[in-house]
């Protein structure tokens, strides 16, 4: 086995959740009288919370007076409908029992509100009680210290572990936290968009991310 634990990256890596993103992203800008994104617009906004995702978003972002506004009609609606269309990717959940059979532990680090993130991971990967989110306790990835907690509550060494994520986020998030990072791209970015960052282990579907994780590849 390559690695002992696994730090994973939610939104893009284990869930496709950027069609409820894009329809409360647009719910809030229209309450408000402003244009729709497309969702490969709002792919582009992700990957820094949501208050950076509305500040792409809102036309002049938060000089705009009405930001405030807007970020306040968009959270409650975002927490009744977080998961009318989120699914997790397919292969994932194979994935995810097949590390937990081979005794690997996981966590998951995410810059979506705590309390978002929490119940979309109780419903879909039950098994994962290691949830860091956006919160006063903690900063926002890339900083590191999100991932060096997940790491404590799992017990785990910093060099037994590796992180997986989708995003140009989460390249800088493994290098601050000094872990590998084991990008995937069925996410929210593109591999040139990745290598542009510097990142240069790239898998295609969760299959071979799971060979590479228990040093089947």
């Amino acid at each position: 086995m390559r690695y002992n634990a696994i730090v994973f990256d939610l939104d893009g890596t284990l869930l496709n959740t950027i069609d409820d993103l894009t329809a409360c992203a647009n719910y809030a800008l229209a309450a408000h009288g402003y244009p729709t994104r497309t969702v490969e617009e709002v792919k582009g906004f992700v990957g820094r919370g949501i208050r950076y995702m509305l500040a792409c978003a809102v036309p002049e972002g938060e000089d705009n007076p009405e930001f405030e506004a807007v970020l306040a009609t968009f959270l409650p609606y975002y927490k009744e409908h977080c998961a009318d269309m989120t699914a997790p990717y397919e292969g994932i959940s194979t994935l995810l029992s097949r590390l937990r059979l081979a005794g690997v532990r996981m966590a998951i680090v995410t810059n979506k509100v705590q309390s978002a993130a929490e119940e979309l991971v109780r419903e879909t990967f039950p098994d994962i009680t290691v949830v860091v989110g956006d919160s006063p306790a903690v900063k926002r990835k890339p900083e590191p210290e999100g991932v060096w907690m997940a790491l404590e509550q799992l017990g785990v060494k910093r060099e037994d572990a590796a992180y997986v994520g989708d995003s140009d986020i989460d390249f800088a998030t493994a290098q601050n936290a000094a872990l590998p990072c084991l990008s995937v791209l069925w996410g929210f970015r593109t591999e040139e968009q990745l290598r542009e960052v510097g990142a240069d282990t790239f898998f295609t579907t969760p299959e071979a991310l799971g060979d590479y994780i228990l040093g089947n590849a």
